[in-house]
């Protein structure tokens, strides 16, 4: 079976998404295994501090994008940037001490969890968009504009709410014939309306 245009479309930018995930997940095991080799006495730790700056700057970058481009896919821990951020220098690492790097090490592990599932679920989708089976996604950046109708915002959700809200309390003005002659009356007293233009 042929994709459709708009299929082709999604199935491309789900393409992009699985890729831009795969080099995060690539560049947070680096950042491991620059972490695990410098207390080897062989390591070099200049430029193993080096290369552990270079790999933090991006992945920050990549975190801001993979966020902003994911949107409702992104299921990466929010623990992962204070990891980063915490993470100022690797001599500052290993003085601190074994529990600290311990729990260091448990939080990377939680965070590598959570690339893997969300690299997972983009891969899924892919897979079955490639197979025919209509996905909704997001265009990156945030707006509201869908692949195709999949239900409303959350914007949408709530402007609808606020009508609805607003056309009960009308309806109660109006049908109402307690609430009607209260809110009248309430007009006539502010001077906004007159007796004569009220109807019988």
């Amino acid at each position: 079976m042929a994709l459709s245009r708009k299929q082709l479309k999604i199935v491309d930018a789900l393409d992009k998404r699985v890729e831009l995930c795969r080099e995060f997940m690539n560049d947070w095991l680096l950042f491991n295994q620059i972490l695990s080799a410098y207390p080897k006495k062989e390591s070099n730790k200049a430029q193993l501090e080096q290369q552990f700056l270079k790999v933090k700057s991006k992945l920050a970058r990549e975190h801001r994008v993979l966020k902003d481009t994911l949107q409702a896919d992104y299921g990466i821990d929010q623990n992962l940037m204070n990891i980063i951020s915490g993470a100022t220098s690797l001599e500052n690492i290993y003085s601190q001490s074994e529990v600290a790097i311990k729990k260091l090490q448990t939080e990377w592990h939680r965070a590598f969890i959570s690339i893997n599932e969300t690299l997972g679920v983009l891969e899924d989708k892919k897979m079955r968009a490639e197979a025919g089976e209509k996905m909704f996604i997001l265009p990156s950046g945030g707006t509201a504009m869908r692949a195709s109708s999949a239900g409303l915002s959350e914007k949408a959700k709530r402007n609808l709410m606020i009508v609805g809200a607003i056309v009960i309390v009308i309806g109660a003005i109006w049908f109402v014939p307690p609430i009607r002659n209260l809110y009248i009356e309430a007009l006539v007293q502010l001077g906004i309306m007159s007796r004569e233009n009220i109807m019988p």
